[in-house]
């Protein structure tokens, strides 16, 4: 599973850890997440996360 960073404040998105604090369970791709979840640092969107390679 790909991992996904901020563009922002540079947060990293790691599937195996999800987001538990905001109800996202370990094992959730970043495509299945909810439109409307956000980044936990820094509150962007999305659409503002970038796959790393």
């Amino acid at each position: 599973m790909d991992k996904y960073q901020c563009s922002i404040c540079g947060y990293v998105y790691d599937p195996e850890k999800g987001d538990p604090e905001n109800g996202v369970a370990p094992g959730t791709r970043f495509e299945d997440l909810p439109d409307d979840w956000h980044c936990p640092v820094c509150g962007a969107e999305k659409f503002q996360f970038e796959k790393v390679t």
